[in-house]
């Protein structure tokens, strides 16, 4: 973390703003392993309820894949982009920026100048629950960036504003630390005390479906199974 922004979480702070430390307890090893799960995969082992609302992926995830990584939180005022400065400053390569922007789509609270901040530090990617602009440099896809819309009307810089405390980001909670997972499907947030059991969920899902993906293609699906459901709502069959 910068610095001044180390030296200035002890000091005595102005109404409204709050700047905790990072949180760092997802492990390189686990992060590597999350690197090619979908998210797809990790919705269904949560219970096909959980993961993000509304979000749009403007590098081009299709072609150029997703996310992956540690969540650095911010909660700031709609069209207030001051405490993104701060997440972007105090963010370590790899690290993901989720911001609670109350869903506000009346004005932009990142751009491409921040854009080319965030990819000189190695920033792992922006998760925006609010509004981006400069869209054409964002498709340049260098910076993985997900967000509910656009706007050319640009931010102010006066706070108040939140680092590194729980926020509700499109539908998800999230607590700084977490694992944040995202690609053409969409974004989902991974409890971090969950993470590691959850790896071992996915990756049994993910073998059942190659089998059953292999049985599809092979001709032989398993058509029982589903004359089975059908009959359990008093289907004629």
């Amino acid at each position: 973390m910068n610095n001044y922004l180390i030296q200035a979480q002890n000091a005595e702070w102005p109404a409204g703003f709050v700047m905790k430390p990072r949180v760092q307890t997802l492990s390189a090893e686990l992060l590597e392993a999350y690197q090619s799960v979908p998210t797809a995969h990790i919705s269904d082992s949560l219970g096909r309820f959980h993961g993000s609302n509304g979000l749009h992926d403007y590098h081009g995830a299709i072609q150029r894949g997703g996310l992956c990584g540690n969540a650095v939180t911010v909660k700031t005022r709609p069209g207030d982009n001051l405490m993104i400065h701060a997440a972007i400053l105090s963010a370590q390569p790899g690290d993901i920026i989720v911001v609670d922007a109350s869903e506000d789509l009346s004005t932009a609270v990142i751009g491409g100048l921040m854009r080319t901040t965030a990819i000189a530090k190695k920033i792992g990617g922006f998760v925006i629950d609010g509004a981006i602009r400069d869209i054409e440099e964002w498709a340049e896809g260098d910076m993985p960036i997900y967000a509910k819309g656009h706007t050319h009307k640009g931010p102010k810089k006066e706070g108040p504003g939140e680092l590194n405390t729980p926020i509700a980001c499109a539908g998800m909670v999230v607590n700084p630390g977490d694992l944040i997972v995202a690609d053409a499907d969409g974004v989902v947030c991974v409890p971090a005390s969950d993470a590691q059991a959850l790896l071992t969920r996915c990756q049994e899902l993910g073998r059942h479906e190659e089998k059953v993906r292999t049985q599809n293609m092979a001709g032989t699906p398993d058509v029982d199974r589903f004359l089975t459901l059908l009959r359990k709502k008093n289907c004629p069959l």
